[in-house]
């Protein structure tokens, strides 16, 4: 399934708009170089479709494209981070 990631104010998010959001990640800039991700919220009807990954995948995308670094604090984020150390270890702040 495609689903259609859109950026709002400090997140990634699916759904038609900001005040219908579906499944998001939030982050808050820390300094010039940083963000914290510190949220990620999955409605039901996304559950086990790997949505919170492609979330993730968006997050890093927009840290390596501003050359910023994340700290993860969501227990989602910090999690999948652990288990793919690989994939994240040039955006770990």
């Amino acid at each position: 399934m495609t689903y259609t990631i859109k950026q709002g104010h400090n997140k990634f998010y699916i759904g038609n708009d900001e005040n219908s959001i579906r499944a998001e990640m939030t982050f808050v800039p820390t300094g010039e170089t940083k963000i914290i991700v510190d949220h990620t919220v999955v409605g039901d009807e996304f559950r086990g479709q790997g949505v919170g990954d492609i979330l993730l995948d968006k997050t890093v995308a927009y840290a390596r494209e501003n050359g910023l670094k994340i700290i993860p604090l969501c227990p989602f984020v910090k999690a999948r981070i652990e288990k793919f150390p690989d994939k994240y270890k040039d955006i770990l702040g």
